[in-house]
């Protein structure tokens, strides 16, 4: 009997996530070395923290910007370091998290309120954020994995399509 249905494409398959990373302690490592990061990085005016050197990133090292958005429930300023890709006047970021299954708080604040503030070294602009649509992903996806390689990792690790985010000048 021939099965005449449209065959629609499989999803793709989720590889484990290493062990430990969806642990509660590593959430409060992270969350402390976030918060150290941050500090060295505006103390030092982004000469200590300016490269992320883990993974695939450990010869080359990849820009660290500091993204400031407003807390979608507390109103207040919360600032976190993240890999970007310079694109122009534009800075592209992405909501990894390492893989895990849900999106970072720092993602749900931009989408809340796009109104960001971005932070290069000592140059600090205001930026509107957006979430990249597929076709704009499809572009900065091969870019993104150039630059880092584990984003591809982090990718199989979860069955939700990571964010790519665009921050654009005001």
């Amino acid at each position: 009997m021939a099965d005449d249905a449209p065959k629609t494409p499989a999803a793709p398959k989720v590889k484990a996530r290493p062990n430990g990373l969806d642990k509660p302690i590593t959430a409060k490592i992270i969350k402390a070395m976030s918060t150290t990061h941050t500090w060295l990085y505006r103390t030092s005016g982004g000469r200590l923290g300016r490269k992320w050197r883990v993974g695939s990133a450990l010869r080359h090292g990849v820009p660290i910007c500091l993204v400031t958005t407003i807390g979608r429930k507390s109103g207040q300023p919360r600032t976190v370091p993240l890999l970007h890709l310079p694109d122009g006047n534009r800075v592209i970021l992405v909501a990894s998290q390492g893989g895990l299954p849900t999106n970072p708080q720092w993602y749900g604040n931009l989408v809340a309120n796009p109104k960001v503030e971005v932070r290069v070294g000592r140059n600090s602009r205001a930026m509107i954020a957006h979430t990249a649509d597929a076709d704009e992903r499809a572009a900065l996806w091969p870019k993104l994995v150039a630059a880092y390689a584990d984003f591809d990792n982090y990718q199989s690790w979860t069955d939700r399509s990571i964010p790519v985010v665009v921050c654009e000048p005001v």
